[in-house]
């Protein structure tokens, strides 16, 4: 391919996406303005952490960035279209999950904010997970009816697999890079079969526990002054396995009765569907 295709190819492109903007701004504003509204405070977050030197939160800003050009991404790719109200919600995820968790740190400052967030991811890939097969039912090259019931089954099963996946980041970022992303639980009781002397796997059960003192490998002390038993991420990895069930066995639930009735507005709001037609790149450009 010569250098001058390569170029129209690229200006093709570009116009084909300055095009999608203004087929956004127009017929979905609520996604275009949510996107562009975040973004750009996204970009001045970036500079100001640029010239403050704090690389973590230009990492962040970048990721997020990433994440913001996605769906439109996506879109382009697959040729389907993202509805307004599930991009929005996506936009505002990534935004209150890094840039509020993450930089503002909501995740210490809130009690639940990480709940909240799980329980909302389940419930949104149980929709990206229930969209991707109902694709497939209403495909005219694949031939074949899928139930109510197992759309409800497989959006639940997406949901958890991915919320799997993540907590499997979480713990990868945890070991290796020392993030301490799966946050810890201070515990005043512990059962554990390690301290049984008779080696007959017997829980020995340790109550009150008000303080944990480490020894370092320089024969030092230092007491953690938590008040009790520092547990590494177990307990906050289960409860947001737990939350994502939560908000997976919702959505399924509600797919399932729409799916057997005439009125979906919860699935229709939030499902993926074909595009009808490519957009025109020809007007734009010209």
């Amino acid at each position: 391919m010569s250098r001058e295709s390569r170029k129209l190819r690229r200006q093709q492109r570009r116009a084909a996406e300055k095009g999608e903007l203004r087929r956004k701004m127009r017929e979905e504003p609520g996604a275009f303005w949510t996107y562009v509204i975040l973004r750009t405070i996204v970009i001045l977050i970036l500079i100001r952490s640029i010239f403050a030197g704090n690389l973590d939160n230009v990492v962040v800003c970048a990721l997020v960035l990433v994440l913001y050009v996605l769906p439109q991404f996506v879109e382009n790719r697959l040729r389907i279209e993202i509805p307004s109200v599930l991009e929005i919600i996506i936009f505002v995820f990534v935004f209150a999950a890094e840039v509020l968790g993450e930089m503002q740190s909501y995740y210490l400052k809130y009690q639940h904010w990480d709940t909240i967030l799980h329980t909302t991811s389940g419930f949104i890939l149980a929709a990206v997970g229930y969209s991707l097969v109902n694709l497939l039912n209403k495909s005219e090259r694949v031939r074949f009816q899928l139930s109510p019931a197992y759309l409800a089954v497989v959006a639940f099963c997406f949901s958890m697999t991915m919320g799997v996946l993540w907590e499997f980041f979480e713990f990868a970022a945890d070991r290796l890079l020392l993030f301490d992303m799966q946050k810890d639980t201070v515990l005043t009781q512990i059962a554990t079969v390690d301290l049984d002397p008779t080696l007959s796997n017997t829980p020995i059960v340790i109550s009150g526990i008000e303080d944990v003192i480490l020894q370092l490998s320089d024969g030092s002390e230092y007491a953690l002054g938590l008040g009790g038993y520092l547990d590494i991420g177990i307990y906050d990895t289960m409860e947001d396995l737990f939350v994502c069930f939560i908000g997976a066995v919702v959505f399924s639930l509600i797919a399932f009765f729409e799916q057997r009735s005439e009125k979906r507005p919860l699935t229709t709001a939030l499902a993926l569907h074909k595009r009808k037609k490519e957009p025109s790149t020809g007007a734009e450009m010209q």
